[in-house]
């Protein structure tokens, strides 16, 4: 039996499971700019937040529109659009740190802390959160104006 071309971590769970499972830790990533998962979760991951991370560098709306579809909330891609992404354009890749700690100590599973590189200024996250409930009431009102 051969390895050669299958890319990505099982989990031991279903492919369903596991981009929930995936799409949920990008969330909370997004939301709390740093998690602790265990070490192979993290590595998976930095592969799957910097393709979100590039998107919404790019901006336009078929990107948010797709960087919403990869994340479980619009208030975390906002937060990603409108907070994290700005501040992140000195780079071009490596936006996303994997550091180890200790080891479980229920299982003795390698636990990791994933963070963003640069340091995400906090006190834009009020402006920004006001921005996404006015993004996500405009498409309502601008309706309503044209008709």
């Amino acid at each position: 039996m051969h390895r050669h071309g299958y890319i990505g971590r099982k989990f031991g769970r279903e492919r369903d499971q596991r981009r929930a499972l995936i799409k949920g830790l990008a969330t909370s990533l997004v939301m709390h700019t740093k998690i602790e998962t265990t070490f192979p979760k993290a590595k998976e991951l930095v592969r799957y937040i910097e393709k979100l991370i590039t998107k919404a560098k790019k901006g336009g709306l078929h990107n948010r529109r797709m960087v919403i579809a990869g994340l479980s909330t619009q208030e975390a891609a906002f937060r990603l659009f409108d907070v994290i992404a700005p501040q992140l354009t000195g780079r071009t890749s490596g936006h996303i740190r994997v550091e180890r700690t200790e080891l479980r100590i229920g299982d003795g599973t390698q636990m990791a802390t994933i963070a963003f590189v640069d340091e995400i200024k906090e006190v834009e996250t009020e402006k920004a959160e006001a921005v996404a409930v006015e993004a996500i009431k405009a498409p309502k009102t601008a309706k309503k104006a044209s008709k």
